[in-house]
């Protein structure tokens, strides 16, 4: 495990900010990454008197898996984290544990792991870890064996999970998640048996056959109806849960196109109007961020990221993003937007060295009276996104920090904040 640079952003208006720190700075370099964006005249703020700080932890150098996640594994009432082949465990990360038997990949390809989901499967007061691979293979999950020395037992319980960013999450409302997914053609969530979750899990269909393949990009869930239900989102349209889902019926599906085919995409009311927005990106192999207004005659689109500088307010541009979380990374309870640099997503010929910089931001939601935007502040720019990017406060300190994995190897972001002033 390595500390590298601490990265500040000035962002916030708080004197009592949460999550003051980060504790031991100590000579670690500071990259001064933003100035106070999201103060000024539209947003009725004062000038802040904290800036927010990332702490860079590297978990390790190798490329194992694009999906990384937190949980207390140990039940030691910190949160570890996930990444490929190990667990990590917290607060320091230093103590590397093994699910299964590490195999490093060539970066050049693909690894088996693209998403990791904690859970407790078979109840048992331990969490468990879901893996999902390459796109079209299987999912399996992990059994906790509650020592940190034991065996991990492999339960393979998924044979075909389509799409780019499926998701793992309480679809249906019964209080238990479930994959949501594509296979064979069509939209749908795989539940298991929770008397015998080891056993094949059952997929439920959602959707008539349609173009949903291996490599689907765009797609997500969000309660996009505002019907208390969630509802299935793609890049070109959104599902609507119906009231009963016995039999598998084929939920009512409303065209719209929400980009190109991005990562994953998340519904909720950004500008507190009342309905429900869209946030998304665009191409997972191109550029482009945005959120989808919701207006009374259709969806407005907003760039947090464009193809260039002068497309977006904050002039970001982002080369391949193909993971996007939305959490509340600054306490204000708003919903914030992680994103970045998938480095390498298809095999780099004619693609950057693989020695250039990989961007990871967060783009803070404000709110005022013109309604909300997004101001972009840099998190790191030396590991960007995999597949999956994390939003978690892993520290618990009131901040959201950032747990991510790729072909440049895994790390976490510690979010604090300090004094405008300090270093």
């Amino acid at each position: 495990m390595l500390v590298g640079a601490l990265f500040v952003v000035g962002c916030g208006d708080s004197d009592a900010a949460p999550g003051a720190g980060p504790p031991d700075a100590g000579s670690d370099a500071l990259i001064e990454s933003g100035t106070a964006g999201s103060t000024g005249a539209d947003s009725g703020l004062d000038a802040p008197s904290s800036k927010h700080v990332f702490q860079r932890v590297v978990l390790h150098s190798e490329f194992y898996s694009e999906g990384a996640h937190a949980a207390d594994i140990d039940q030691d009432g910190t949160l570890d984290v996930i990444a490929g082949p190990y667990w990590y465990a917290g607060p320091d990360f230093v103590a590397r544990h093994q699910i299964y038997a590490p195999t490093p990949f060539d970066p050049k390809g693909y690894s088996d792991n693209f998403f990791a989901f904690p859970h407790d499967f078979n109840q048992d007061g331990w969490v468990d870890v879901l893996v999902i691979g390459f796109p079209g293979k299987g999912a399996r999950w992990y059994q906790n064996p509650k020592t940190a020395a034991g065996v991990w037992l492999r339960h393979d319980v998924v044979p075909v999970v389509d799409t780019e960013s499926p998701t793992f999450v309480d679809l249906t409302g019964d209080g238990k998640p479930e994959l949501v997914c594509a296979s064979g053609g069509r939209l749908g969530y795989a539940t298991p048996d929770w008397s015998a979750p080891e056993k094949p899990w059952v997929f439920h269909t959602l959707s008539p056959p349609g173009p949903y393949q291996a490599f689907t990009h765009g797609f997500g869930v969000g309660d996009l109806s505002g019907d208390g239900r969630l509802d299935v989102l793609e890049a070109t349209g959104s599902f609507t849960q119906p009231a009963a889902l016995g039999g598998d019926p084929n939920w009512a599906r409303t065209p719209q196109a929400f980009g190109g085919g991005g990562a994953q995409m998340f519904a909720a009311d950004l500008d507190a109007d009342g309905d429900m927005d869209v946030i998304t990106s665009l191409a997972a192999h191109g550029y482009g961020v945005a959120w989808f207004e919701k207006t009374a005659s259709g969806y407005q689109q907003h760039l947090l990221s464009g193809e260039a500088p002068a497309d977006a307010p904050g002039g970001v541009v982002l080369h391949e993003p193909h993971a996007v979380a939305l959490g509340d990374m600054d306490g204000d309870t708003l919903p914030d937007v992680v994103t970045g640099e998938r480095f390498w997503g298809h095999v780099p010929a004619g693609d950057p060295s693989f020695t250039d910089p990989a961007k990871l931001y967060w783009f803070r939601l404000v709110r005022s009276g013109q309604g909300a935007h997004f101001e972009p502040q840099l998190i790191d720019d030396a590991s960007g996104v995999g597949t999956q990017v994390e939003i978690v406060d892993v520290d618990k300190n009131g901040l959201g920090d950032v747990v991510v994995a790729n072909k440049k190897g895994a790390f976490v972001f510690l979010h604090f904040t300090q004094p405008v002033g300090s270093r």
